[in-house]
């Protein structure tokens, strides 16, 4: 009894302790778009409670290289991290994470910033923010939609775009801030197969708009994120975000989100290690069409598939299981993003 009690710890610290929730931020302000904004005093409360209730803050970069090296991450580890650069992130977000001595990180595209658009920081704002302590990572040069061809552009001349778009932007950063992180926040959380293996040949480290725990099982291309914002600020419902688990999913059938024309009912199927989990408890649900419980193929391996086809753009299959052993859920999102019926992209 003693052995096997022994074996049960060892494999929940194997399992769990490799596991860190990466929130994701745009404006916090009163009087931005509220499906992309925090108020100010959301964000000071979430904080706050981050505080109180005995949370680790660590950086993105010990995050990441945790997850590389297979070592311990502290229990309820979150990382904060920022996109785009607005400038209420200065105003409003800076100076209560430097209350709390919160480390964070802010994913920057050029463009906006060099022709001063409306509500963005200047690079003296970011370079202040870098003093400061803040990491300063990569969202490409003008916020594209990496995952598009232009109009008469071939996959090739597609595909050297955008690796120039961000080496371009990866040293323009390093320009003003003297940091080269080699960490992309995609655009819209938009990526597909070929971009990430652009990441993979030039050593940088995704982030996409999907949920869940990073963690072991989690690609370092493709790390998934809570966004914090509108309906997804609520206090309450963060409490289980931030608790949540890196779901140990051992294989997929597919990981390239990028959808192709007439499959937009994509059939994910997943295998998972079911140590912590009871299979039954396993619940998904499609964006935009609710709750849908997996098909169940073996002990260990479901699938799930929409039950009507998803809308052009951005969807995601969500999937969530309590733990048998400990308080929180284990999290796993599949982003998905499809054309029109013609080819085109809807407009933005």
């Amino acid at each position: 009894m003693l052995k096997q009690s022994l074996l049960g710890l060892i494999w929940l610290f194997s399992v769990n302790a490799h596991a860190v929730v990466i929130l994701q931020y745009h404006h916090v302000s009163e009087t931005t778009p509220a499906i992309t904004s925090v108020t100010p005093a959301q964000f000071e409360e979430q904080m706050q409670y981050l505080a109180d209730n005995e949370f680790t803050i660590i950086s993105l970069q010990e995050a990441v290289d945790a997850i590389k090296q297979n070592k311990h991450i502290a229990d309820k580890s979150i990382v904060i991290t920022f996109d785009d650069g607005y400038d209420s992130i200065a105003k409003a977000a800076a100076p209560v994470l430097k209350k709390h001595n919160f480390s964070y990180t802010l994913f920057v595209s050029v463009e906006p910033i060099e022709k001063g658009y409306a509500g963005m920081m200047s690079w003296d704002d970011i370079n202040q923010l870098a003093k400061d302590g803040a990491t300063i990572a990569n969202h490409s040069w003008a916020h594209e939609h990496l995952n598009r061809k232009l109009e008469g552009e071939t996959k090739q001349q597609w595909l050297t775009r955008i690796e120039k778009n961000l080496l371009d932007t990866e040293a323009e950063i390093k320009k003003h801030t003297g940091q080269s992180v080699r960490m992309l926040a995609y655009p819209y959380g938009e990526y597909n197969a070929d971009v990430e293996n652009i990441l993979k040949q030039h050593d940088f480290i995704g982030l996409g708009q999907q949920s869940g725990a990073a963690g072991k099982y989690s690609a370092l291309t493709a790390l998934p994120r809570f966004p914090v914002a509108g309906p997804y600020a609520d206090l309450d419902s963060l409490k289980v975000k931030f608790t949540s688990l890196n779901m140990p999913v051992l294989k997929q059938n597919i990981s390239d989100p990028l959808l192709t024309a007439g499959n937009w009912r994509p059939e994910l199927t997943v295998e998972l290690d079911t140590s912590d989990i009871y299979p039954h408890q396993v619940m998904c649900f499609v964006q935009g069409q609710g709750a849908k419980k997996p098909t169940w193929i073996s002990e260990t391996e479901f699938s799930i598939q929409a039950p009507a086809n998803l809308p052009a753009g951005r969807s995601r299959y969500n999937c969530t299981a309590p733990s048998k052993t400990q308080n929180g859920y284990y999290w796993f999102s599949q982003a998905w993003v499809r054309p029109n019926n013609d080819g085109s992209w809807p407009k933005e």
